[in-house]
């Protein structure tokens, strides 16, 4: 064979492979998941907030596409934190309610979730932030003092830095690799949600050392100047910093980016902010016009920044899809005087949808939902109804891949919707408050009587109200009644039959 021949043909070989290896990288992009906890749909400033300036959100949704229809599962965070990682509605999992610190894990290790699929298809993943989703067996009493397993790894995370539950919940500290940080063998830690344990401070017993004012469920084992949902003692050394949790989390996560940047990797960086207690960093305390809920905020928009500032450092953007959300409404009140009620002013933390955390009201579980990926979605708005319970098999189709044996056939695919390719997402959308259910389906949302029989609003310690829901229950027209005020079930009672229709198909146990 002629030797030109031989090497021009070499060269158009490395030139196809090199092709086809672009390509297929193209194919599997980085993956970020920002998960905010209690933002609601109002709260930032592309959706209509005002008293804080949240322009590193802004600027990812006006470089990607603001959904307007976006949707957690659930009115609270360990059920929709539930469902994004297993794509699986969390109703259908007893475990899966707000949980305490010390509760064990209610994702079965052999259950498939999107961390333990993508680390299958060659993915480093990492889980920085909250958890909650429990840690331990249920079957062997948990010791903080030891390695802590199943927790994240089993169900497909190589990496792990995140606190235990929530930061108004002890234990108050640090877990790595599911070792606490800064453990001190010699201060053994032991946690309780029943009959207390040591005799630290508590709330109750010593209200003047605390930062803030709580109420009797939150006035627990003081921290930082902060008392907590349940009893701790030990682990002195290990207890986090509220204010510095922030920037812990960051530097955490930016490592990982920096450590992975040469490979596919799934970062779920679920932050703290702005769930109780709100202590921002001294940097963020009076950057909003309405108090520390407001701060707060501002301290997760600069988070957002860190993390995009760390992708574009490494050259990361264009192959990096990111999807911003928040696992459920917003409240103000719940369980620490703030000053988040007397400083909100005209601020709508749930935009113009009626209720938020906790209830079925559409402010409960409509979300801010903010997806970008350069070159590949053009920027803009859609009203698709879309779900993180769909992250799932949207991103398997992403990557072209079949769901894996046993996943859950809640998770649809929507990969179309989120990628701008279509302006239809899913049909309808399940809402789940406490257990209850309701149903969006177009413009149409349905309230059926279940459960408690209540539609629950908490907003603030003065906004509590309890709604009976009717026989016939609650049918709303969204668009020309998006305050749920209008209960048009007497007059379209076919629909009220059709959407009820659905809640049986999907969730027959319920009714």
């Amino acid at each position: 064979m002629n030797p030109r021949y031989t090497k021009h043909l070499l060269v158009l070989t490395v030139m196809f492979v090199l092709a086809l290896l672009t390509r297929v990288q193209a194919e599997r992009p980085n993956i970020v998941f920002i998960y905010a906890d209690d933002i609601g749909y109002g709260d930032f400033s592309c959706y209509g907030g005002t008293g804080m300036d949240t322009a590193y959100t802004d600027k990812l949704a006006a470089n990607g596409l603001r959904f307007l229809s976006g949707y957690c599962s659930a009115a609270t965070c360990t059920p929709s934190r539930y469902s994004l990682l297993t794509g699986q509605y969390a109703f259908r999992n007893k475990g899966a309610r707000i949980l305490p610190g010390n509760a064990p894990l209610i994702i079965d290790p052999k259950k498939p979730t999107i961390a333990n699929f993508l680390r299958d298809e060659g993915y480093a993943t990492a889980l920085v932030g909250k958890w909650h989703l429990g840690l331990g067996s249920a079957t062997e009493p948990l010791d903080w003092n030891a390695e802590i397993k199943p927790g994240p790894r089993e169900v497909g995370f190589d990496y792990s830095f995140h606190i235990a539950a929530t930061g108004d919940r002890v234990p108050s500290v640090y877990i790595e690799d599911g070792y606490i940080v800064d453990h001190d063998p010699n201060d053994p830690i032991s946690v309780s949600y029943g009959d207390p344990v040591g005799n630290e401070p508590t709330g109750i017993s010593h209200p003047h050392l605390l930062k803030v004012q709580a109420d009797e469920q939150h006035s627990g084992t003081i921290v930082n100047g902060v008392s907590r949902i349940g009893t701790m003692t030990g682990g002195h050394k290990a207890r986090f910093v509220d204010e510095d949790m922030g920037d812990v989390f960051v530097e955490k996560a930016v490592d990982f980016i920096e450590r992975e940047k040469d490979n596919p990797f799934f970062l779920y960086f679920a932050t703290h902010d702005n769930h109780v207690p709100r202590v921002p960093h001294k940097r963020f305390v009076s950057s909003s016009s309405i108090g520390l809920r407001g701060d707060a905020v501002m301290e997760f928009d600069w988070c957002v920044k860190q993390i995009v500032l760390a992708l574009e450092e490494n050259g990361l953007t264009k192959n990096t899809m990111i999807v911003l959300s928040s696992d459920n409404g917003p409240v103000l009140f719940d369980g620490y005087w703030d000053g988040a009620i007397e400083r909100n002013g005209d601020h709508q933390a749930a935009g113009p949808w009626r209720g938020g955390k906790y209830g079925r009201w559409e402010g409960g579980t409509r979300m801010p939902f903010i997806v970008t990926w350069p070159g590949k979605i053009e920027p803009g708005i859609s009203d698709a109804i879309v779900s993180q319970v769909d992250l799932f098999a949207s991103i398997a189709a992403l990557l072209g891949k079949p769901m894996p044996n046993g996943s859950s056939d809640d998770s649809q695919n929507i990969l179309p919707a989120l990628l701008g390719h279509s302006p239809e997402g899913r049909d309808y959308q399940i809402e789940e408050a406490l257990g209850e259910l309701a149903i969006r389906q177009g413009n149409w949302k349905f309230i059926p009587q279940g459960g408690s029989g209540v539609v629950r609003h908490r907003l603030g310690i003065d906004a509590n109200e309890n709604t009976p829901v009717p026989e016939d229950g609650f049918l709303f027209h969204l668009s020309e009644d998006p305050m749920e005020q209008i209960n048009l079930a007497s007059k379209y009672p076919h629909k009220v039959k059709e959407l009820m229709g659905i809640l049986k198909e999907v969730a027959p146990e319920k009714f």
